[in-house]
């Protein structure tokens, strides 16, 4: 079960050229939009669902 309370460091690692609008909507949802750019977020369900959407485009650690 996810810790609501728990933090994510999440960095996006790869390009969003190229995808689908569906992955540039996510990656923009999750404060992100270029590489190397990291935000500190909750690990709340929503989030784990929009990682595990974008996975191949993030690296994730916990904070």
């Amino acid at each position: 079960m996810v810790n609501a309370m728990s933090k994510v460091i999440i960095t996006q690692t790869r390009s969003i050229i190229d995808r689908p609008l569906r992955q540039k909507r996510t990656i923009q949802a999750l404060g992100l939009g270029r590489i190397s750019k990291t935000v500190e977020v909750e690990l709340t369900p929503q989030i784990a669902g929009m990682i595990k959407k974008v996975n191949h485009l993030i690296s994730v650690k916990e904070a």
